[in-house]
């Protein structure tokens, strides 16, 4: 088997009232990202704004040296949950099958509220992104059953790591 490929991570969390000694969310798909040996960038806490998360997130992509977008929060229907609206114009090509895969395996987790989530993955510029919801149980879900392996360079048949390594995939808007 090959060497996995370290990918370079940034996470933002969208809240309106964590801050970086309450964010348990973000905290755990740092943690998780760096013990998958993947290097962790930045991590930044925005308020549900969709002009303010699309600020932070549009410069990560434009940004060569961030590969991966994981961010939490702001997915789902209440008050100012605005993550997709703010995501959504940003990207190239959306990851149906994140969003649809996430749900399902949340299902088992806590039955049919997971319809409420509007998680969503996609392609912007060389740089994959994946909205999570805001809930810790959420984020270790999303993480621990699809991106952890979805962001392997090994796993296989197919992985979106090998999409964003330069001289792998289809790096950029090629």
């Amino acid at each position: 088997m090959s060497e996995m490929v370290p990918l370079s991570v940034a996470v933002l969390t969208v809240s309106d009232t964590r801050t970086d000694e309450t964010d348990r969310s973000g905290d755990l798909l740092v943690s998780g990202l760096q013990e998958a040996g993947h290097h962790f960038i930045e991590k930044r806490i925005v308020e549900d704004d969709v002009y303010r998360i699309r600020a932070i997130v549009a410069g990560w992509i434009a940004d060569d040296s961030i590969q991966v977008v994981l961010t939490t929060g702001g997915t789902g229907f209440t008050g100012r949950d605005s993550t997709p609206e703010a995501i959504t114009p940003l990207l190239d090509k959306t990851i149906d099958g994140f969003g649809e895969l996430f749900r399902q395996v949340s299902y088992e987790e806590i039955g049919s509220s997971t319809v409420q989530s509007r998680c969503l993955g996609g392609l912007a510029n060389g740089t994959v992104l994946f909205c999570l919801p805001g809930s810790t149980g959420a984020c270790r879900t999303g993480w621990t059953r699809i991106l952890r392996e979805q962001l392997d360079s090994r796993h296989q048949p197919c992985n979106f790591a090998n999409l964003v390594i330069p001289g792998r995939g289809q790096h950029g808007n090629s």
